[in-house]
């Protein structure tokens, strides 16, 4: 069960859900900095970004969990 009591995130789900967002977040920011993306790569790691933030919204309106 999740718990919303303190400003941390108590769900180890949420926890993951939101490391795995920052991971394609900073991909994403890290190779477009180094060389220029392809219209394909640039699309599938803003893709991934936003696949990761929906399985963030989709379990905190599951579970009711959420950093605050």
């Amino acid at each position: 069960m999740c718990s919303t009591s303190t400003q941390l995130v108590h769900c180890s789900e949420h926890a993951r859900l939101e490391e795995e967002y920052l991971e394609a977040r900073d991909r994403l920011r890290n190779l477009s900095r180094l060389r220029a993306l392809s219209r394909a790569d640039e699309r599938r790691l803003a893709d991934a970004v936003a696949m990761a933030i929906a399985r963030i919204k989709e379990h905190t309106a599951a579970h009711g969990c959420e950093r605050k």
